[in-house]
């Protein structure tokens, strides 16, 4: 008989004693604890374990579970009689930031302080002891939620020598989810402050702190050291393409298809290969998406569970607000391409918009593209990854985002798509500026970009958009070569329906003195560079290719025809 599948557990306490469905992961406790690291950073995708690793963690070593061994027993680790007398003999520190999504700075401290202070009231027994002297008694009772920021920047360090002194034993401290305050600071403007705060945390628990055995912090992001780990210089980073606890988080191929057989699905594994794998950990291929199989094997149907279980908004924002490179580069991914990049794993939050690659460095850590190819080129020093959508979720979760852009205008951008697909001229002009006045500030990056600059983003969006919306008549592609130069949009039919190629200008104010003068020069362009070769080369006959100039000027469009 199966086991139950319980959605969202996170303790793994409950889930033992419940005899619900488990993959056995204890080996990560024997690795980590072998490797003598003082602090070890480890990011992956959110949803795919750490937290319940870190519960796993903290019962195996807390001494509040001493003589709590029948957790483990049938587990890996419970084979070891070594590990079988480590268990439950150290203090543990255990806290999460995966909840602090405040809107400013002030919430955000006031929301780690409540987290501090609920920590100091659960040892709060400490207050008791004879261990403890009056001033270390008074400033425990200090600690509360309105307590000053230099008052919790030490919190973390004093808990740990109080319970170093009850417990006669150095500490373990463990933090999950690290980053969640750092990427809401980024979205919401207030990321200086953050960085402030955090480093002085940061520091006093994981750095100057005689009373620390090890830490492990998780996160889905490698944060920068210049930005918070300035001062950490004992710290173990662990990321995706790490070889350390390359297959402790996620589920491998193996895992999966024999929970397929223990479920009766073994008919199913080619259906769960193409939704849920594709992540690469180290050097280990065919990672599965945890949350997602969960999900498959409770409902027993695809879903995109994993890509509806987040906002996204971070990944949404960049790639919305991002440059053109950045979109025609999703567009290519979109079309089942791969990206080689540059990818610098430490993600620098004040630079997302003007490092070069950054974006990709960001989808990358967080799941949503997966490494085909790593290459070193030593004249450089530098690493290249060839990238490409870590699957078919992933893919769909990017087709909801793009729709969503036009979410504000649907009913426009649809009848926009019905009047291209009739050639229907004079709607097409009626719904096109409809569509580009409500979302040209969508896709402006608010640095006072140029009325050019604009255009550029906006309609390489709109790409995407058609991309989305016409797959299923279209192959829709971008900046391609073809004839004598480069089209901007090009739209192949998969049917019996007509080519069409689109171009845009912005106008140019001092030789076009109205927007039809900017429509002639696009059409104009689109006949001197013979943009139709590419079609006419797959077969389709000119008369079944229609070609449209775009003119822009601010907000305002104007659409013409050959």
């Amino acid at each position: 008989m199966s086991r139950t599948v319980g959605i969202g557990l996170q303790s793994f306490e409950f889930i033992r004693e419940n005899d619900c469905f488990y993959v056995d992961k204890t080996k990560f406790i024997r690795e980590w604890w072998e490797s003598k690291d003082s602090v070890t950073m480890i990011t992956r995708p959110r949803r795919f374990g750490k937290t319940l690793t870190l519960s796993m963690a903290e019962q195996f070593f807390s001494v509040k579970y001493n003589g709590r061994g029948e957790l483990f027993q049938g587990l890996s680790i419970w084979q070891d009689e070594k590990y079988r007398k480590l268990q439950g003999t150290y203090p543990v520190i255990s806290l999460s930031f995966a909840n602090v999504k405040e809107k400013d700075y002030e919430s955000t401290v006031r929301r780690i302080n409540q987290i501090l202070s609920d920590l100091y009231y659960d040892y709060s027994f400490l207050t008791k002891s004879e261990c403890l002297l009056p001033e270390e008694k008074e400033y425990f009772r200090s600690v509360s939620e309105d307590m000053l920021e230099t008052t919790a920047s030490i919190a973390l360090h004093r808990l740990s020598k109080y319970l170093y002194k009850y417990c006669n034993k150095k500490v373990i401290i463990l933090l999950d989810e690290y980053d969640t305050p750092m990427q809401e600071a980024y979205v919401n403007g207030y990321w200086n402050e953050v960085v402030s705060f955090t480093r002085s945390l940061f520091n006093s628990a994981f750095k100057t702190n005689p009373y620390l055995e090890r830490a492990i912090m998780t996160g889905i992001t490698r944060v920068s050291r210049e930005s918070i780990f300035s001062d950490l210089n004992n710290l173990e980073v662990v990321t995706t393409t790490s070889e350390k606890y390359a297959d402790s988080f996620g589920f491998t191929e193996e895992e999966v298809f024999a929970a397929l057989d223990e479920f009766g699905m073994s008919d199913k594994r080619q259906e769960v290969k193409s939704w849920y794998d594709g992540f690469t950990f180290g050097s280990h291929t065919d990672i599965y998406n945890p949350w997602s199989v969960l999900n498959y094997l409770d409902k027993r149907k695809v879903g995109a569970y994993w890509a509806n279980s987040s906002s996204n908004s971070l990944v949404g924002k960049l790639i919305r607000e991002g440059s053109k490179e950045i979109k025609q580069s999703l567009e290519c991914l979109m079309g089942d391409g791969t990206l080689r990049v540059e990818i610098d794993e430490q993600i620098v939050y004040g630079e997302l918009y003007t490092k070069r690659n950054s974006v990709w460095s960001l989808l990358l850590a967080s799941g949503y593209l997966k490494v085909l190819q790593m290459e070193f080129i030593e004249k450089t020093g530098h690493w290249y990854h060839t990238l490409a959508l870590t699957n078919k979720e992933v893919e769909m979760m990017f087709e909801k985002m793009i729709r969503s852009w036009f979410s504000d205008q649907d009913e426009n951008y649809n009848d926009f798509i019905t009047a291209l697909l009739s050639d229907d001229l004079k709607a097409m002009n009626y719904y096109m500026n409809k569509v580009a006045l409500a979302t040209f500030s969508t896709f402006d990056t608010g640095k006072k970009p140029s009325e050019a600059a604009e255009p550029e983003r906006f309609y390489h969006g709109f790409v995407l958009g058609l991309l989305v919306d016409l797959a299923d008549r279209y192959t829709v592609t971008s900046n391609r070569e073809s004839g004598f130069g480069r089209y901007d949009v090009m739209l192949e039919p998969k049917q019996d329906d007509d080519g069409i190629i689109l171009e845009f200008k912005v106008q140019d104010m001092e030789d076009e003195k109205e927007l039809s003068d900017t429509v002639k020069s696009a059409l104009r362009q689109i006949e001197a560079k013979k943009y139709e070769t590419m079609l006419v080369s797959k077969g389709i006959p000119e008369g079944k290719i229609r070609k449209y100039g775009f003119a822009f000027c601010g907000k305002k469009v104007l659409i013409g025809k050959e």
